[in-house]
């Protein structure tokens, strides 16, 4: 006989899997659309991803029991943000009276913890193709076929940087700080790992498109003293430890977020929401992209959980809602993170010793400085 779904969520990765768990915790039944597991869910050895999520990220899959062990999920207790002519800033977990700014978590450990989560939950039925639900939710990232198939603009602004990750080790351990260089065309960070007595790094590069071919096929030690001389460290100082990956960066927004299903792709009645990548991609260099996708979705599972109990979870004014919640915030910080792209990309002289400027004025703000601290933490 045919399951009755509640919810058909498409897209099995970190921000699909997350809201599977939230909705299958109020009882709804939920449709995963996922590619068969096989083999065992120990992640690539070559895998040099890691997110930075902020306190409310941790709190959400910690209340999930999804949060990784200490090795996988390494906290920040300080950040110190350099610019290109003495400008600084420093971020404080102590200053905030909290016990990390962020946590940089190894993704495929989070996925594992997910994926096993979701296998052990029986209010969700992993599927290999879309099933009928009252509410389908796209979480499927910024390639997304049916996004396209729904007719939604997705607009996108090509930055033009290139992101190149890999990981590194450190001549002494990192001591939870974690590192950002602000660079004429360039921005670098460094992310601690593998706990707090860790001596290794994610690191993630902002370079133009045009340096990227060398600075992929460099040898393992000319590009780690490449990464060295822009963090003003001496040659040998870093060492490479895993592969290179690269990506082109974009800002990228749907134009909706929500709307009726197609008449030939659901039962009348149906609605469809987006969420994560599928609605919006901002630059890297806020560390707010998976941060944003749960943010997302705890909102949307907090707005059925809260409706009233003759609405459906479809209803046009819910969805609605949760579009004009998240899509506030999301422009706000796009906005931002594009404007200081910007500002440090741009090839006027007069811009360094100003910007720079700034930043120490920034650093000594106090309430403002506090503020911001929080909003990236999740806490304002």
């Amino acid at each position: 006989m045919t399951q009755a779904f509640d919810v058909c969520i498409r897209g099995a990765g970190v921000v699909g899997q997350t809201l599977a768990l939230l909705l299958a915790r109020e009882r709804l039944r939920v449709a995963l659309v996922a590619p068969p597991r096989s083999g065992s869910a120990v992640p690539p050895a070559d895998d040099v991803r890691a997110y930075a999520l902020n306190s409310a990220s941790q709190k959400l899959l910690a209340s999930l029991r999804c949060w990784p062990d200490a090795q996988a999920a390494t906290p920040v207790t300080d950040m110190r943000v350099y610019g290109d002519q003495g400008g600084s800033v420093h971020f404080s977990a102590q200053a905030q009276q909290t016990e990390a700014l962020t946590w940089i978590v190894d993704v495929p450990a989070l996925e594992a913890r997910l994926a096993d989560a979701v296998g052990f939950q029986p209010q969700i039925e992993c599927v290999d193709s879309p099933r009928a639900a009252a509410l389908t939710v796209v979480c499927e990232g910024r390639a997304s076929r049916t996004r396209e198939e729904f007719g939604v603009n997705y607009q996108t602004t090509p930055y033009p940087h290139t992101a190149i990750a890999a990981r590194l080790t450190l001549p002494e351990v990192h001591q939870q700080c974690a590192k950002q260089w602000f660079l004429p065309g360039q921005v670098m960070a460094f992310l601690p790992l593998n706990g707090a007595q860790g001596n290794s790094v994610a690191l993630v590069w902002s370079v133009p498109h045009h340096d990227v071919a060398e600075l992929m096929s460099l040898s393992p030690t000319d590009f780690a003293d490449r990464v060295a001389a822009a963090a003003g460290l001496p040659a040998g100082a870093l060492q490479l430890s895993s592969e290179r990956a690269s990506w082109p960066l974009q800002q990228s927004r749907a134009d909706r977020w929500t709307g009726p299903m197609p008449s030939a792709a659901g039962k009348p009645g149906a609605s469809w929401a987006l969420a994560g990548d599928a609605a919006h991609a901002v630059h890297p260099l806020a560390g707010q992209g998976l941060n944003l996708g749960l943010g997302d979705v705890a909102a949307l599972a907090r707005i059925l959980r809260e409706r009233d109990y003759w609405r459906s979870v479809a209803d046009p004014k819910l969805l609605r809602r949760y579009e004009r919640e998240r899509k506030a915030g999301i422009w706000a910080l796009g906005l931002a993170s594009d404007s200081l792209q910007l500002l440090f990309d741009h090839p006027q002289n007069l811009l360094p010793s100003a910007r720079n400027w700034g930043m120490n004025q920034f650093d000594r703000s106090g309430p403002l400085k506090n503020w911001v601290t929080r909003l990236a933490m999740g806490l304002a």
